[in-house]
C-alpha cells in the first residue's frame, strides 16, 4: 500500500503534468471492447453514430472499461475472472500501465473513477474468503491505496451515484473460485443485493430481492441523473421459470421489478446482458444476446414498450433520441420509440458493453 504522503505527492505531480482531454481523440461518446478481423482484441472509442474514433490493443479479450472524467484515459478490464486491467492513454495510443489484482483476487470486469478523477475503484473477488472487495487506486501513479468490503458476494458492476459520494454495487451473490473456473459454488444459498457505500466503504443501505428470487443474480447497473438505479439480473434457477430480469430502485424504497409478457420474457432465457436509461431518462432497457432481444420499458408505467429482435445484441447506452446498441455482428444501431435502425456496420465483433464517456460541460 502507498502511504498517504506518497499519495499526496503523486497527486501534486499529476497536477503539474500536461494532460489531454477527450476532445483530443474526437470526443467519443462510448468505449467498447471488441474482436477485430486480424484476431486482435481492442478497446475502441465510438461516436454517437457508431463511428470508430480510435481502437487500441488489449492483451486479451476485454469486458467493460471505465473512462476518466476529464482526461483521455481509460481502464480496460479482462473478461471475468481476469487478473489484469490496462490503463490506456487514448490520446497517445499507448498502454501506460497494467494493473494487477492482488494475490488471491480477481477482477470482475468493471470499475469507476471518482468525480474528480483522483481515485479509481474496482470490483474484486477475494476467492479464498468467498467475499467481495472494492479496491481503491490513486490515479497519479495507479498505486493501490485501500480496499473495503463490497457489502456482499460476487460484486460485478459498480456505479458512482450523482452525489459523487456514494457507490452502488451489484453484488451478484454467486461465489466462484479460479480452481473451478466459472463454476457457481453456492447457488442454493445465494443472496444477491444492491449495496450503497460511501467512498470509504461504510454501508449506507442494502437492498435484497424477495426470497423466492434469491437465485436472480444482480449483475449490471445504470443510474439516472436523479439517482434512480436500474439493475439487470441473470437467473440461476430452473430454465422453465422466467422471472423479471430488470429492476428499479430509489433509495429508501423497495425495488420495483419489471417484466415483459410471458412469451417475450421466455425468449430472454433468464439472461440480461446490459442495461441503460434512454437519453431523456424516460425509458430503461435491457438486452439479451442469448435471446436476440432488446426490451425497453417506460419508467413511468413499468410497461414494456416493444420487444425488439436483434441478432446477438448486448451493448447498450443512452442515445441522443433514445437508446443505442451494439451486437456481436459488428452492428451499431439506435432505438427510438417503436423503431430500431442500424447506423453503422463494422468488421468486428463487439463485446458486452457500451461504456458512456461524460464530457465536462
Amino acid at each position: 500500500m502507498s502511504t498517504r504522503r506518497h499519495f499526496l505527492a503523486g497527486l501534486a505531480a499529476a497536477a503539474l503534468t500536461p494532460t489531454r482531454g477527450w476532445s483530443a481523440v474526437g470526443a467519443p461518446n462510448f468505449l467498447a471492447a471488441g474482436l477485430f478481423p486480424d484476431g486482435s482484441y481492442r478497446l475502441a472509442g465510438l461516436g454517437a453514430d457508431g463511428t470508430i474514433l480510435f481502437a487500441l490493443p488489449l492483451p486479451a479479450r476485454g469486458h467493460a472499461a471505465a473512462a476518466h472524467p476529464n482526461r483521455a484515459l481509460a481502464v480496460g478490464f479482462a473478461r471475468r475472472p481476469g487478473t489484469f486491467a490496462v490503463v490506456i492513454d487514448c490520446a497517445a495510443g499507448q498502454v501506460i500501465q497494467q494493473l494487477q489484482a492482488p494475490p488471491g483476487r480477481h477482477f470482475y470486469g468493471h470499475g469507476v473513477f471518482s468525480t474528480d478523477g483522483t481515485r479509481f475503484f474496482t470490483t474484486e473477488n477475494d476467492y479464498d474468503a468467498g467475499t467481495g472487495v472494492i479496491g481503491v487506486w490513486e490515479t497519479a501513479s495507479f498505486a493501490r491505496i485501500a480496499e473495503f468490503s463490497s457489502g456482499g458476494i460476487g460484486p460485478h458492476d459498480m456505479r458512482l451515484m450523482p452525489d459523487g459520494a456514494t457507490l452502488v454495487v451489484a453484488n451478484g451473490g454467486i461465489e466462484t473460485h479460479p480452481d473451478t473456473g466459472r463454476s457457481k459454488l453456492n447457488l442454493p444459498t445465494m443472496q444477491p443485493r444492491l449495496s450503497y457505500l460511501d467512498l470509504t466503504g461504510q454501508v449506507l443501505e442494502q437492498v435484497e430481492l424477495p426470497r423466492a428470487l434469491h437465485k436472480n443474480s444482480i449483475r449490471h447497473l445504470a443510474v439516472r441523473a436523479d439517482g434512480l438505479v436500474g439493475f439487470a439480473m441473470q437467473w440461476q434457477g430452473a430454465q422453465t421459470e422466467h422471472p423479471p430480469l430488470l429492476g428499479l430502485h430509489e433509495r429508501g424504497k423497495a425495488p420495483r421489478l419489471l417484466s415483459a409478457d410471458t412469451t417475450s420474457q421466455s425468449r430472454l432465457q433468464g439472461y440480461a446482458g446490459s442495461i441503460a436509461f434512454s437519453g431523456d431518462g424516460t425509458q430503461i432497457a435491457i438486452t439479451c444476446p442469448r435471446g436476440n432481444a432488446l426490451h425497453p420499458f417506460d419508467v413511468g408505467t413499468d410497461q414494456l414498450i416493444q420487444a425488439f429482435t436483434l441478432t446477438d445484441v448486448c451493448g447498450l447506452g443512452a442515445g441522443p433520441d433514445g437508446l443505442v446498441f451494439t451486437t456481436g455482428q459488428g452492428v451499431f444501431g439506435a432505438v427510438n420509440g417503436s423503431r430500431a435502425r442500424v447506423t453503422a456496420e463494422l468488421d468486428c465483433q463487439w463485446d458486452n458493453h457500451l461504456i458512456p464517456i461524460r464530457h465536462p460541460t
